[in-house]
């Protein structure tokens, strides 16, 4: 089995490689060198945020890699402190100064925020189809969105999301929305996937790893990557970032992935905020 990265088809025509590298709480001072590593090691996606205040460094990092810029996948997501449209205009037009492109390959709302705003994360959908529309985003998409947004959106708006980034991990299957995002043609994107770390230590996974002769976490993305999900490991440790990236060089068995499917705890094993309540906004 090659150490291929398959592209998934997002339901707009575009595509997007199946596994990405995360730079979620790495330090801007260490983000340029970490991105730099993992496009060495052969990533070619790459997973920010405007809220990780690192976008600059991952542009600088793709510039300095000497890659055209068609080849790396590159997503960001929206501000929470900007879902008004003109503010998340303004955002998107900051996020593309600070990565220093001409587009992104994929743009995010983070969260719904459903108790901001007057719960109106409609609108700011509809700003995301323009940045589409003009061309500065190739796709554009949604994170933590729940079934009841999704299908809010559904009825709302005439554009599907493209992709739906939610925590996901064994711990935390998150059956529902990954259910309802097949039935609209969405795509799926695991973050946390090994749940902060929390899963590598667990007697299944670590039992798994022993026999298929891999880390505990290559055993755990490998979980997701049969799932169907895209999912993107965050390192800064080279030789994590490398073993990582192995993934399409083995396979796990039905009785495997049966196996770490059965560590799922429901709702008792999120990690992070409940959507329906997060409303966090940055000072």
């Amino acid at each position: 089995m090659a150490n291929t990265i398959p592209d998934i088809p997002l339901n707009d025509g575009n595509t997007i490689p199946q596994l990405g590298f995360g730079v979620f709480q790495i330090a801007p001072k260490d983000t340029a060198e970490a991105v730099g590593r993992a496009l060495e090691v052969g990533y070619r996606h790459i997973d920010t945020a405007e809220m990780y205040g690192n976008e600059a460094e991952v542009g600088e990092a793709i510039r300095t890699s000497g890659l055209d810029r068609g080849e790396v996948f590159v997503t960001s997501k929206l501000n929470n402190g900007f879902h008004r449209p003109d503010d998340a205009r303004k955002a998107f037009e900051s996020t593309l100064s600070a990565l220093k492109m001409d587009y992104i390959d994929l743009f995010l709302i983070h969260w719904p925020l459903p108790t901001r705003y007057d719960g109106d994360f409609v609108s700011t959908w509809q700003a995301l189809k323009e940045f589409q529309g003009d061309g500065r985003a190739r796709s554009i998409g949604v994170s933590n969105f729940q079934v009841a947004h999704l299908e809010r959106l559904a009825a709302e708006a005439d554009v599907v999301p493209a992709v739906n980034q939610i925590e996901l991990h064994p711990y935390f299957a998150n059956e529902e929305v990954r259910a309802y995002d097949r039935q609209l043609n969405i795509v799926t994107e695991a973050w946390s996937p090994v749940a902060q770390g929390k899963v590598l230590d667990d007697p299944t996974v670590v039992d798994v790893a022993e026999q298929v002769g891999r880390t505990p976490a290559q055993v755990v993305l490998r979980w997701h990557v049969q799932r169907g999900d895209i999912v993107f490991p965050k390192s800064v440790t080279p030789k994590r970032i490398e073993e990582n990236f192995h993934l399409f060089d083995f396979a796990l068995d039905d009785a495997a992935m049966e196996q770490i499917s059965g560590l799922d705890r429901g709702e008792a094993g999120r990690q992070g905020p409940n959507p329906d309540e997060f409303d966090y906004i940055p000072g």
